[in-house]
């Protein structure tokens, strides 16, 4: 009869530790899940802001280039200007060295 009580002990203890590895896992798998989806929720956040401050970027790029084209047609009209002033300086300095002579 102590065999018995002794296989029903050790029979009982080996159930037991099996039920405790079993839930053990499994608080142990939920907890990693909850972990996992804070550090994914973390990672989609933080490229959200990325592609933000990117749209932002694309914008100001090209809020940039249309004030290079405006500042391009802007220096070809101060370019014929000064041309055009030259020319006109060219004439008045012809015109009083033929006064002189």
């Amino acid at each position: 009869m102590t065999v018995e009580i002794a296989i029903v002990i050790s029979f009982c203890s080996f159930a037991f530790a099996v039920y405790s590895g079993i839930a053990n896992l499994k608080r142990n798998q939920k907890t990693d899940d909850q972990k996992d989806a804070t550090q994914m929720t973390t990672v989609i956040v933080k490229l959200e802001n990325i592609s933000a401050g990117i749209t932002e970027i694309k914008s100001e790029m090209a809020s940039m280039k249309n004030d290079v084209k405006d500042l391009n047609t802007r220096l070809i009209v101060v370019e014929q200007s000064t041309k055009s002033a030259h020319k006109r300086l060219d004439e008045i300095c012809v015109a009083k060295v033929k006064d002189a002579i």
